[in-house]
């Protein structure tokens, strides 16, 4: 993506690299593609962190041009190694470096970090690339009998070191080969795919499943992630993830209706049925266990009507924060209906866009001016509506109504179209920051209405305290009975130790304000440590029973996944008192 200049543009990176380099491997999606802030974003971080252009005439990073090369031994025997080759066939068993290196790191700010100073610490001996269900079924036993470490790569954008192979062991590579629909059943309106199907070849397929599947219309899963183009849905289903869409379609965990998983303790299958009362769901249970019960094979999802002509894009701008979330909250309870994409940005991220596409320097200023509106204080909201014409129509309609009655402003749709263009691709501005040695992250924590304001203000406050930083923040993925907060940091930071301490200094403050540590990014390895103190005592005794049961010599994406193995001196904000507040 071009963006012109009228004055200085430092020499972003673009060019090619080798597919067995380093960068290949930290690298956010499509290696041909990168996305450079724009000249006002550009500006303004030379404000907020006191640099000219001059700090812009040479790379602060390691560019990872070089080939990837470390000395960690393979200590998985030859043996064993020969009997997963005959499970999955000749040339889909790899111990080479780069293959090994390619699935043992996500995209948590702390694994890039690590990388592209060339600190390479876990690596799995192998990395398999399966064909069918029988195929992981039999590995995982094999893996079981022999105690060897397994771990599953889906599409690499775990936040939270999920994927990090800390064991040695093997790693399951879903991507080549285990990425095919099973079923479409258009009576039931579901589809049954692999776990390794990436999200826009799923989409792509029920967009055209009246050519596909010979169905009676077009469909969408629903599910849009801002990782989407780069995960799976094996990935979305064992983090309990959420797409941008969620506030209409629903999360993961309303979508998905069956799992199959090849455990330690044997196969695991749930049931289809939409709704049952038959004892505790297992389906639930198994969601959101990241690998460490056993490896997700099938998905069922629920798939709903592919309507774009029936969209209703809006945006407006309040006052202040405080009126913002009132207004916010009483669409949610006015039982009218609940848009699809709801986003409401706080006053920094407000400046910040207004900033980044000029609006502030435009005939809107005075505008907003007129409304009494100030720089610095008021708050953008959009998004869109999805689903039958009348109803698009009429959810659309009272969410103007409640704007009005806050004293929003009307910026039209067309704000949400600018908004859409970059929906996905905002990642890509992560790697084009760091060669300069800006970092540009996020956390996330799910909060209700009663205690936003608090939350918000708290975790703003740790955030901020590291000088010359910018921590934005929207809600999203909101419900009745309150939302997802959603922070983005930007700060100068080079050093993957320091990244992971100042990481934790704000997983802390999210603990301290009493919010969620995790709305729909998971836990992983780097999250595990606070867990515990998360949930409570007695709580998080239950999640041990159930890796007691199913893998009780835990094989399964061991090293700190949910917490299990983790050293008690290393575990954070352990509450001794657990009593809820009611």
């Amino acid at each position: 993506m071009a963006h012109k200049y009228s004055g200085f543009e430092p020499k972003w990176v673009r060019e090619e690299f080798s597919k067995d380099s380093y960068r290949s491997v930290f690298k956010w999606g499509d290696p041909k593609r990168i996305k450079p802030p724009n000249e006002n974003l550009f500006k303004l971080m030379k404000q907020i962190f006191h640099i000219d252009d001059s700090y812009f005439h040479e790379y602060k990073e390691d560019l990872g041009f070089d080939k990837v090369r470390y000395d960690i031994p393979i200590t998985l025997e030859e043996k064993h190694i020969s009997v997963f080759t005959e499970i999955v066939g000749e040339g889909f068993v790899k111990t080479d470096d780069y293959s090994r290196l390619s699935v043992a790191y996500g995209k948590t700010m702390y694994d890039i970090l690590r990388l592209r100073n060339k600190i390479v610490e876990n690596v799995p001996d192998a990395v398999i690339y399966p064909d069918t269900r029988e195929q992981i079924e039999k590995i995982v036993r094999y893996a079981s009998e022999n105690k060897i470490p397994v771990y599953v790569y889906g599409g690499g954008s775990s936040v939270t070191r999920g994927v990090e192979c800390m064991k040695g062991g093997i790693s399951l590579d879903m991507r080549l080969r285990f990425n095919k629909v099973v079923c479409f059943n258009e009576t039931d309106q579901t589809i049954t795919v692999e776990a390794g199907m990436s999200g826009p070849k799923l989409e792509q397929m029920l967009n055209d499943a009246v050519k596909l599947f010979n169905a009676k219309r077009a469909y969408t899963c629903g599910h849009f992630p801002q990782s989407f183009e780069y995960s799976s849905v094996g990935g979305w289903t064992v983090t309990r993830g959420a797409g941008q869409n969620s506030t209409y379609y629903g999360t993961i965990s309303d979508i998905v209706i069956h799992q199959a998983y090849a455990t330690p303790a044997g196969v695991i299958e749930t049931d289809k049925y939409p709704r049952k009362a038959v004892g505790p769901d297992l389906g639930q249970i198994m969601m959101g266990s990241e690998g460490a019960f056993g490896v997700l094979t099938h998905v069922t999802l629920r798939v709903f009507r592919y309507m774009p002509e029936t969209i209703k894009r809006f945006s407006y701008m309040f006052s202040d924060w405080e009126t913002a979330q009132n207004a916010a909250r009483e669409i949610m309870q006015s039982e009218a209906g609940y848009p699809s994409v709801f986003r409401l940005s706080d006053p920094e991220e407000t400046q910040v866009m207004l900033r980044m596409y000029g609006v502030i320097e435009s005939p809107l200023k005075h505008l907003f001016g007129l409304k009494g509106f100030k720089e610095g204080q008021m708050c953008l909201f959009l998004g869109f509506t999805n689903g039958e014409k009348g109803f698009s129509r009429n959810c659309a309609k009272n969410v103007r109504k409640v704007a009005r009655k806050y004293n929003g402003m009307n910026l039209t749709g067309q704000v949400t179209k600018e908004w859409e263009k970059g929906r996905f691709n905002d990642p890509y501005l992560r790697d084009t920051l760091q060669d300069f040695g800006i970092v540009t992250d996020t956390m996330e924590c799910s909060v209700n209405w009663s205690n936003m304001s608090y939350v918000h203000e708290q975790v703003r406050k740790y955030c901020k305290s590291r000088p010359d930083t910018v921590c934005m923040t929207h809600m999203s993925h909101v419900y009745p009975q309150g939302a997802n907060l959603y922070f983005i940091f930007i700060t100068k930071m080079s050093d993957p130790e320091e990244f992971k301490q100042y990481h934790a200094g704000i997983l802390d403050a999210i603990q301290k304000s009493n919010a969620s540590m995790s709305h729909h990014h998971g836990i992983g390895k780097m999250f595990g440590p606070w867990l515990e103190g998360s949930i409570g005592k007695n709580e998080y005794a239950v999640f041990r029973a159930l890796k007691e049961h199913f893998d009780k010599d835990n094989i399964m994406n061991p090293g700190g996944t949910l917490g299990f193995d983790i050293p008690k001196e290393q575990l954070r904000f352990l509450k001794e008192d657990n009593k809820i507040n009611l």
